[in-house]
This record gives C-alpha cells, sequence and structure tokens, in this order.
C-alpha cells in the first residue's frame, strides 16, 4: 500500500504573490491568513501578495512561509488528502509538526515568528555566511571544512548539493579549498545570517525558552526531525530537538532515504516553488513526487491521490 509524506520547504522559497490563489478561492485558507495577521499584527497579506522588502528578511519571512504553507496544507486536508509522516526544511520543520498533530497552527506561526527574530539578531551583519558547495560527496567536504575553524555543514540537501556555514572568512578559506579538492563550484548564498552554525547556539537557547511556553499535543503520525534524520514518535523529545536545531546540520537527503527505506512512495511538496522537488529528482527517482505551491494544483494532486 502506498504511503504518503507530506513535506515543507525552508527559507528561501518564498515569493511574493505566494497564496494569494488560496485566499481568494478558498474560506479555509482565508482563515489561516487572517488569524495570522491577528496574532502578529502583521498584514500577512501585503507581505506575502505584494513586491515588498521585508518578505525576504528572516524575522517576517520565517512566519510569512509557515502561514501561507499551512493555509495550503489546511485545503489539502479539507479536501481529503492525509499523510503517513510528514518533513520539512529546516523553518519548514514547524510546519511539518502542525500537520502531524504535535502543534496548533497559531502556535507554528508564532513561535516562527520569535524564531525569525532571534536568528535575524543572533549574529551581527556580515559577520557569517553561507555558501552553496555543488558537485562534491558529503564525506569529501567534511574532510576539507573540519579542520577549519569557524566552518561547519549547515545542509546535506542531496547528492552534489551540500551547504556550508560559519564565520564570513572562514566559509571563504573552505570555498577556496573546496574548489581545489575538486567541487564544480562554490556559490556564496544571499543570506542575512550563518544558519544552522555553531554561531546560533545561543539563539538556540533562547529560542528553548520561547518553546517551553508552547503546549505541545500527542502526534497523530509521525513526522521526521532535520536534526538525526530520524522518526519522532514522541511528542516530549520536540522542544529540545527544535532548540537544537537552529545551530545545528539539516539532514534533508538523510531523512528522505530514511522516509523511502520505511516504504514512502509518495511525496507532497508543500509551498511555492519546487526546491525539494529537485532535491527528490537527485535522491531518488523511484518515487513520485508533486507540488502543491497553487490552486491550480490541488485538483491535479486530489483526484490522483484520493
Amino acid at each position: 500500500m502506498s504511503k504518503i509524506a507530506f513535506m515543507f520547504p525552508g527559507q528561501g522559497a518564498q515569493k511574493a504573490g505566494m497564496g494569494k490563489d488560496f485566499y481568494e478561492q478558498s474560506e479555509t485558507a482565508r482563515k489561516v491568513i487572517d488569524k495570522a495577521t491577528e496574532l502578529l499584527d502583521i498584514d500577512m497579506k501585503a507581505l506575502c501578495f505584494e513586491e515588498n522588502d521585508k518578505l525576504d528578511q528572516t524575522e517576517y519571512t520565517q512566519a510569512a512561509l509557515v502561514t501561507v504553507c499551512m493555509a495550503m496544507e489546511h485545503v489539502l486536508r479539507e479536501r481529503g488528502l492525509k499523510a503517513d509522516v510528514t518533513a520539512g526544511l529546516s523553518l519548514g520543520e514547524y510546519c511539518a509538526i502542525a500537520s502531524a498533530g504535535g502543534m496548533s497552527t497559531e502556535d507554528a506561526i508564532t513561535t516562527v515568528r520569535k524564531r525569525g527574530i532571534l536568528m535575524q539578531n543572533a549574529v551581527p551583519g556580515g559577520k557569517g555566511t553561507m555558501a552553496a558547495v555543488l558537485g562534491m560527496k558529503g564525506e569529501d567536504i567534511e574532510k576539507v571544512v573540519d579542520p577549519i575553524e569557524g566552518v561547519t555543514i549547515a545542509n546535506y540537501n542531496c547528492p552534489g548539493q551540500i551547504v556550508i556555514t560559519g564565520w564570513k572568512e572562514s566559509v571563504e578559506k573552505a570555498s577556496e579549498e573546496l574548489k581545489a579538492a575538486g567541487a564544480k563550484r562554490v556559490m556564496p548564498l544571499n543570506v542575512s545570517g550563518p544558519f544552522h552554525s555553531p554561531m546560533l547556539e545561543e539563539a538556540g537557547r533562547e529560542l528553548g525558552q520561547v518553546l517551553a511556553g508552547v503546549q505541545l499535543s500527542e502526534l497523530e503520525i509521525p513526522y521526521v526531525t532535520n536534526v538525526t534524520a530520524e522518526y519522532v514518535t514522541d511528542i516530549s523529545e520536540t522542544k529540545a530537538l527544535l532548540a537544537k536545531q537552529v545551530a545545528s546540520s539539516v539532514r534533508w537527503q538523510q531523512s528522505v532515504e530514511n522516509m523511502i527505506a520505511d516504504g514512502v512512495d509518495t511525496f507532497v511538496e508543500i509551498g511555492p516553488g519546487r526546491t525539494l522537488a529537485g532535491f527528490m529528482r537527485k535522491i531518488s527517482r523511484d518515487v513520485k513526487v508533486y507540488n502543491v505551491g497553487t490552486w491550480e494544483d490541488v485538483d491535479k494532486v486530489v483526484s490522483e491521490l484520493c
């Protein structure tokens, strides 16, 4: 029997206009987006639907993306599509937990708003950065970066795409050494900080204090955590994992491989863009991958999977 995974993108997937068609077409989606406006005192329609400078600022991006992804997820549930497991890339893990029943949508939105502010303020501007390493195996990248102080691996996205993070000078040094060691390309990323690096450990501790006040519920289905790439079935583990996740590597490739090993053969990416679908093509071509990023996608996906 087919197993379905819902997967949710992380920061970088956001784009102006995301979710507008859902807002116009669905009362269910409208309620999620209007509630986020009320909870955060931010005009979520203006932030998500119109061209603006705030959407790419971490403190706004995170709440905007979770709001839109959860509005889309609620529509799919309303139409009868259910998952057997969920996963999310970095920020997307909050959507995965909410979709799995462990956290309310409202708490996911308010928590990531605070998470975004903590991450934005964790490191002075210009001090840290990230870079994507293309065409090199993870273990080979580790051999190069491990001896360099101040740089670590942020994301294991898929075969041939790994992201490094850390102090700007350390990332620049590692980038040169990686090119010399055989990387096809090393591309600096346009980000506001060195996310998923030890430089954010203090932000993780502060996030832990925020999470202490968040009420969680027993999971209806498991989700996969970025920190270990393993299934989480016990909600009591969740707060510690989310606090740790901010400063630890995102093991996305390993997460997907573990879901496939568990029999998941259908993956539904929920949110703007096709980033995770792109990763999936490099991780495995033996599974089905669907995207729900526009209203038009809903009918197609529901008709094929329900």
